[in-house]
């Protein structure tokens, strides 16, 4: 039998991108998760108005070991990488990015972009694929309608559809909005562990009240997860699933690896401008330097013990 209590994680706000950084609401990860599923690392944005804020400004920096996930609710990001890519993010449309052995890419917000909303998302690669070759896909999925509420799957599979997009373990990923005082059960896959990442309104996973930018925690062993909007205004959250991830990571910047000397390697490469990450074109400035290495050595980071 799966936990049946639902465990709320609150964000904490965080720096991105350097210099020009605009702040994001980070829920993973944390002291008390790591991980759900495979997913190890999610920041949430806005609304921000960019006249206020500045926008997006992210200069070339380096991934290994995991998928970055891109999803907007407004707005609109430039994305560049070492693979060739020129692509845009946009409302509704999924950008993912595979690092692997090593990539590099910058996200701007355009030109033309008001008010900018939406997640940051990583997925960490098992061992047996964290050295896999860089890639890129796109995938705008179309909205199903479920009892008062509108679904836009990403990832995986839920409510009858399916993503085409390739990940490296079972994963889900999917936008919810949620008509006022509507409630739909959704069947899910009992293996999996499942977040809800609420932005706007008062949602209930399974009777548990969350709050925009709280992340709700559901264990494995469920077959079904009832979403209920307490909200008079359409709520939108964003639910992400897979099967537990029982390999031990290395989190570090923008490096995901198994020891602290795969983190130290990383870092080497990407100050001397190695070949492994490759160059990004296109960006009007320089490139982010890696962060001094703490003292100590970096140690792994796990979930606490499954009840």
């Amino acid at each position: 039998m799966g936990d049946t209590e639902v465990e709320i994680l609150t964000a904490r706000d965080v720096p991105l991108g350097g210099p020009r950084a605009m702040t994001v609401r980070r829920t993973l990860p944390q002291r008390s998760r790591t991980l759900i599923g495979a997913w190890c690392f999610a920041d949430h944005y806005g609304p921000d108005r960019v006249a206020d804020s500045g926008g997006m400004d992210v200069a070339p920096h380096p991934h290994t070991g995991l998928q970055t996930v891109s999803w907007l609710f407004s707005g609109e990001i430039e994305h560049r990488d070492s693979l060739g890519t020129h692509a845009f993010v946009r409302p509704g449309e999924l950008n993912l990015m595979t690092g692997g052995h090593g990539i590099a890419h910058t996200e701007v917000s355009t030109p033309d972009t008001t008010v900018l909303h939406g997640v940051q998302l990583w997925v960490a690669l098992p061992d047996e694929h964290r050295h896999a070759p860089r890639d890129f896909q796109h995938h705008a999925p179309k909205p199903l309608r479920v009892d008062g509420a509108d679904i836009r799957v990403f990832l995986g599979t839920l409510a009858g559809d399916a993503s085409p997009v390739r990940t490296f373990t079972p994963l889900l990923g999917a936008e919810l909005l949620i008509d006022p005082g509507a409630s739909v059960t959704l069947d899910v896959d009992p293996a999996f562990e499942h977040g809800l990442l609420v932005d706007q309104g008062d949602v209930r996973l399974d009777g548990t009240l969350l709050r925009p930018a709280e992340l709700g925690y559901a264990g494995t062993g469920r077959t079904t997860l009832t979403l209920a909007n307490d909200s008079a205004e359409r709520a939108r959250a964003v639910l992400l699933g897979g099967t537990p991830f029982e390999e031990e990571i290395i989190m570090w910047w923008n490096f995901i690896g198994r020891s602290h000397e795969d983190i130290v390697e990383a870092r080497e490469e990407w100050e001397k401008a190695s070949a492994r990450f490759g160059e990004v074109e296109g960006y009007p400035g320089d490139r982010l330097p890696a962060p001094a290495l703490p003292n100590a050595r970096i140690a792994p980071r796990k979930n606490p013990a499954r009840r």
